[in-house]
């Protein structure tokens, strides 16, 4: 706590208290069977307790409040609430008087108090009340800057301040997966631990996507046609424990048709996360923008529009294929090469001339072929060959299809 000048006996004394919610009492049953020594001694004086639940007296939970006994632990994400209080104990009457509260963290210093103009007087055994309220956005050192100023009946201007550290710590713990999909599309894995020692209700886990995405929620099962979340109807967290949150992401049209729009490190969103504890005080957490390293493809990209997911043997299906010149300066003259596998077989002419592609311009071909062997296959054996400068581009394991053999007989 800092002094100010000399140390000096002051008109006005300054209380600070933080406000906070009271918990639920507990207490610690003590049973026994009815054939042991003591017998009914323990539930009657259980039922006798004023604290405990009529009912269900075995319950560690009670019906009363308990007053907060300490400061507490404050998170990020959560509202801190302090009551200020200036109260005159001396006989005079004091003149412009100005309570003034800051909040010094380690970025920056926030003026809290609610007004800054000064009170013309205060009387004896009066006080000055005010009630700060503060969203905590930062982590580590924060300390409350209490400073008063007051004039004397005689004339005298009078300062004095008090300082008050607290620590705010770290609620969640958020990990992010991306993984990369072959229709552009991107998934987005979020591991939310909750690292407090109390449980959380969750109220919400949202992503906001950025300009380029839209984004699909996979959190919600379908049950009796009315979709549900997948934790539950109340979603808890309990302490220490882990849950995993999936959304998908898909670039909107207008940037998905332009080659090379969306490549390097882009911006996929922020988390949004909302909780509550104990007796409803409410928390929330956003993330800082969420960055990935979209994958390259190189000078050609050849993706798949439609395949079927199941064939059947030695029956020609269609897929269609999407070729884009992915160069933003040079045009392509394009040969498509077929060559079969041990299981996959092309129909058509291989060697077939494509024509050029501009830069950042892009094709759709359609493409047929059989399975000769049942199973799950993988389609390979295209290959891309730019006559402009003789480099052959060869795509295998593009996708896989189920082929199955529509006559065999289910008879054992």
């Amino acid at each position: 706590m800092d002094v100010n000048q000399a140390k000096q006996e002051h008109l006005l004394a300054l209380k600070v208290m933080r406000l906070t919610k009271p918990t639920l009492f507990t207490n610690l049953p003590v049973t026994c069977e009815d054939r042991d020594l003591p017998g009914d001694l323990f539930s009657q004086l259980m039922r006798e307790d004023p604290s405990t639940i009529k009912g269900a007296e075995n319950l560690m939970l009670g019906e009363m409040l308990t007053l907060p006994q300490n400061f507490g632990n404050i998170f990020l994400g959560e509202t801190f609430s302090s009551y200020i209080s200036v109260h005159n104990d001396s006989s005079q009457v004091v003149k412009d008087i100005l309570v003034k509260a800051d909040l010094q963290t380690s970025s920056q210093r926030l003026n809290l108090s609610a007004s800054n103009s000064a009170v013309a007087e205060l009387k004896p055994d009066c006080c000055i009340d005010d009630v700060i309220h503060h969203e905590v956005k930062e982590i580590g050192t924060h300390i409350l800057v209490c400073a008063v100023s007051y004039t004397s009946q005689y004339g005298e201007k009078l300062y004095f301040r008090k300082f008050f550290k607290f620590q705010v710590l770290k609620p969640l713990d958020v990990k992010t997966k991306f993984y990369n999909a072959e229709t552009d599309e991107v998934f987005l894995e979020a591991q939310i631990q909750n690292i407090t020692t109390s449980p959380m209700f969750m109220e919400k886990v949202s992503l906001e996507p950025s300009m380029m995405y839209n984004v699909t929620e996979l959190n919600m099962g379908t049950s009796r046609d009315t979709e549900e979340c997948t934790f539950g109807k109340m979603s808890y967290l309990q302490p220490m424990d882990t849950r995993q949150y999936l959304y998908c992401l898909k670039p909107k049209p207008e940037y998905a048709e332009k080659a090379g729009v969306i490549k390097g490190v882009t911006v996929i969103g922020k988390l949004d996360i909302v909780w509550k504890t104990n007796l409803g005080e409410r928390g929330r957490l956003q993330t800082s923008q969420l960055q990935r390293m979209a994958p390259g493809y190189g000078d050609i990209r050849l993706s798949l529009e439609v395949i079927p997911d199941t064939v059947n043997l030695e029956e020609p299906f269609d897929l269609i294929c999407k070729i884009t010149n992915c160069s933003s300066e040079r045009t392509m003259d394009l040969v498509l090469e077929m060559c079969n596998t041990a299981s996959i077989h092309w129909c058509g002419t291989s060697g077939r001339k494509l024509g050029k592609l501009g830069p950042a311009a892009s094709l759709s071909l359609p493409l047929t072929l059989f399975s000769s062997v049942q199973g799950l296959q993988s389609i390979s054996g295209l290959r891309l060959k730019d006559t402009f400068l003789k480099r052959t581009y060869e795509y295998d394991d593009i996708a896989q299809v189920c082929v199955i053999c529509p006559y065999q007989s289910n008879e054992h």
